[in-house]
């Protein structure tokens, strides 16, 4: 047990795992070296947001597939962490890809021209098979 929580796999002893357990509710371990992680709503999506940027820059060496399915706006904050998460990723050649983005929400990507930045998939599996395509190209 691990802050209460079950410990699911011998993975567990990992850093990034850890931390997982820790911050709990959102995230779970997908694969591997994949992260699936559920956005809460707002006002709570910025603290999670700079939650998981913790655990990249610490070293959590993962892809990140994000599903949007409870967020229904975002906020200027939420933007720049995701941005700065992605930058992140990209210095460690990781990924992260956004499914289950509502049309409002979508909406407001295109609008901020970050549609063409992120990676969008319309479901799990296809956000999974973009983490499986080559690394993003960071500039």
């Amino acid at each position: 047990m691990f802050g209460g929580v079950p410990i699911r796999n011998s993975r567990a002893v990992e850093p990034c795992i850890l931390v997982k357990w820790r911050f709990a509710v959102g995230i779970e371990n997908y694969l591997e070296d994949v992260l699936l992680v559920t956005l809460p709503a707002e006002p709570h999506m910025g603290s999670e947001l700079d939650r998981i940027t913790e655990m990249v820059s610490e070293g959590c060496n993962q892809d990140i597939i994000v599903d949007f399915s409870d967020v229904d706006m975002l906020t200027s904050e939420s933007i720049c962490a995701l941005m700065i998460l992605d930058k992140y990723l990209c210095a460690s050649e990781r990924q992260l890809v956004f499914y289950n983005t509502s049309p409002e929400v979508m909406h407001i990507f295109s609008r901020t021209g970050l549609s063409a930045v992120f990676t969008f998939a319309d479901d799990e599996y296809g956000a999974l098979q973009a983490v499986r395509r080559p690394a993003c190209m960071c500039g």
